[in-house]
């Protein structure tokens, strides 16, 4: 729309080419005047809303004499910030922060948050498009846990913009329900289908095979494998030091003696290095595919569809937490051996120790009988 002048100094109209009023097209009006040698122009407001060229020109006189008497002007309120500048920053910050140097975060931005918000202000999402985006991501066949991954992405995106000052709002999340996920591992290896499994990656991969032997002797993750140092062994103490886990809280691993032997052999020359490197020698970023055939090639998946049932490399760690709770460990050991940040995460091994709930229902009865507690007979 063209600016046209009208008869009162520094007052313009525009006429809409799509707005009407009273029958007529509705007119915007806008004022100029300068502050500090700079020409400013100003929106006042349509005729629809109520505004004139005469009520636009006293709204002007008014600013110059707020100006003539150094005072500030009405501040334009601040406008939000799109999406994707608030999550270049934080894609940043995850770099340094998060695990595997936020690649994750990138991808999943990327690949589900940008195409859907990186082009809207912050102000612009509402709680409908996230549930909009929460029902097309599981139309796509994406499981609840990287749904649920995606949307706490979003959320913590859109908390660090308050947190850091960029934008002052709610999260819009607040008013989506999370997805549920069950994908807690329920399987685990028998003793017979472990021995099975590292006499068959032995002929596969010797490298493979020490691995799969630490997650099961000692509980430890995949990315905490690949992250092991020489500098982080105590062969004289029989201790492991897993530094910047998952939860970013270091723990001790024991080794057994058959994980001492293993890692006496991958013991590289300088202190930082890694202990186990890809051909190349560099670090490893990845579990072999061989891995998932040999476990194809034994059958332990064979016609199972629910993933929870399914055996990967992650079973070899739930393998190692549920072995133990079968043996009549204390929950709480097997929480500090693997690194579990709460209770609620390792409770889940509890329904393993049915001899120790029975031994321990028998020890109160015995405890009442000393005390000359008995029961009524009804």
């Amino acid at each position: 729309m063209k600016r046209a002048v009208t008869k009162h100094t520094g007052v313009y109209e525009r006429l809409s080419s799509v707005k009407s009023h009273n029958g007529k097209p509705d007119i915007c009006f806008d004022i100029a005047y300068k502050l500090d040698g700079k020409l400013i122009w100003e929106k006042v407001g349509w005729s629809s809303e109520g505004y004139t060229a005469k009520l636009a020109s006293q709204i002007r006189g008014d600013r110059l004499r707020t100006i003539r008497h150094g005072q500030e002007l009405p501040k334009q309120k601040k406008k939000a910030p799109y999406f994707k500048d608030v999550a270049a920053k934080y894609l940043t910050w995850a770099e340094q922060n998060k695990t595997r140097g936020g690649r994750d975060e990138v991808s999943r931005y990327k690949n589900y948050l940008s195409p859907c918000f990186g082009a809207k202000r912050l102000n612009e999402i509402s709680s409908f498009d996230l549930e909009r985006l929460k029902a097309d991501l599981s139309k796509d066949g994406l499981a609840p846990a990287t749904v649920k991954h995606i949307l706490v992405i979003f959320r913590e995106m859109f908390n660090k913009a308050v947190l850091w000052g960029l934008y002052k709002g709610e999260n819009p999340i607040k008013g989506v329900k999370m997805p549920i996920v069950q994908n807690q591992r329920q399987r685990f290896l028998l003793h017979a289908e472990a021995d099975l499994l590292l006499t068959e990656l032995f002929g596969t991969s010797r490298q493979l095979h020490d691995m799969t032997l630490l997650s099961l002797h000692c509980g430890l993750r995949a990315g905490e494998i690949f992250n092991l140092k020489g500098q982080d062994l105590d062969f004289e103490n029989e201790l492991i030091n897993i530094a910047d886990p998952k939860n970013k809280e270091n723990r001790k691993a024991y080794m057994t003696k058959a994980v001492k032997e293993m890692l006496l052999e991958h013991m590289p020359i300088l202190p930082n290095e890694y202990i186990f490197k890809d051909r190349n020698g560099n670090k490893v970023n990845a579990v072999s595919k061989s891995f998932h055939g040999v476990i194809k090639s034994l059958g332990f998946n064979e016609g199972i569809t629910d993933r929870r049932q399914k055996i990967t490399f992650h079973s070899l760690r739930h393998t190692f937490a549920s072995w133990l709770a079968l043996q009549g460990e204390p929950i709480l050991t097997i929480k500090e051996l693997l690194g579990h940040k709460s209770l609620a995460m390792t409770i889940k091994y509890a329904h393993l120790m049915p001899d120790q709930k029975r031994r321990a229902t028998l020890n109160l009865e015995k405890a009442f009988k000393r005390n000359g507690i008995v029961s009524v007979v009804r």
